[in-house]
């Protein structure tokens, strides 16, 4: 990462606090689904789980499905976050499966024993609608941050000037794209000051990144497969990527 990328500004206080109880009320919500199903689980009963009124509960979530959406986002923000901050040398394959690495696999941001209520809660969202939106909307918003980050890393690669599709063949393997356009310097974040354009090439690979690997997750979700080995999602996200290697990603 390039030390000139701008930092974005610390939360406040106040916006720490709220998303603290955000994810409370969330934690309570997906105990209570995993141990009693979400038919039998009313928002009150989140809210006294959580220790707060009803009312509290509903200036946070409209309704007892968007309360679990804190989790689902938190791991797609680490699943980004690691892509970001893969090695600045990295092709846009390699930092997607450094992402996949340091995300999805036991023990490195998620707990082994919580991947059972992972598992959990992505049947839950394939067994209901309701919370199937939930789950979508977060893949969506997911998909959007990885097309910014994808558009960083690409720009600082390819230096003022240097059109930010050409790093995106190198998720496709094409050799030394990447490299080569980093031997050229810059960068263009640290330079204007201005988010990178996200191209319709750089969007496409990020739909297709994240669609990648929430496959691999709902795949190991569906199944009775352990977190860890060819089954788990780690390893079925990996052998996704190897699948689109050679994919052709755009001009």
């Amino acid at each position: 990462m390039s030390s000139t990328t701008p930092t974005p500004p610390s939360p406040s206080l106040t916006e720490r606090r709220k998303a603290e109880t955000r994810m409370e009320i969330a934690r309570a919500a997906a105990g209570l689904f995993v141990r009693h199903g979400l038919r039998a689980t009313r928002a009150e009963d989140i809210a006294q789980a959580a220790g707060i009124a009803p009312r509290t509960f509903y200036r946070y979530f409209a309704t007892k499905e968007e309360a679990v959406a804190p989790l689902y986002a938190a791991g797609s923000q680490r699943w980004v976050e690691a892509v970001r901050a893969a090695p600045a040398d990295a092709g846009v394959l390699r930092a997607l499966e450094h992402g996949v690495r340091h995300t999805l696999t036991p023990g490195v941001g998620v707990s082994a024993s919580s991947w059972e209520w992972v598992r959990t809660l992505l049947r839950l969202a394939e067994a209901t609608p309701s919370l199937r939106r939930v789950w979508a909307e977060v893949c969506q918003a997911s998909e959007r941050l990885l097309g910014e980050v994808l558009a960083q890393r690409v720009t600082r690669a390819g230096g003022p000037g240097v059109p930010a599709v050409a790093g995106v063949p190198a998720v496709a393997g094409a050799p030394g794209r990447d490299t080569d356009a980093q031997s050229e310097g810059g960068d263009n974040v640290a330079a204007t000051g201005e988010p990178p354009a996200i191209t319709p090439e750089l969007r496409f690979a990020a739909a297709v990144a994240s669609a990648a690997v929430r496959a691999a997750l709902e795949a190991w979700a569906a199944g009775d497969e352990p977190v860890e080995g060819p089954g788990g999602p780690a390893e079925l996200a990996l052998r996704n990527f190897r699948a689109l290697r050679d994919f052709p990603w755009g001009p």
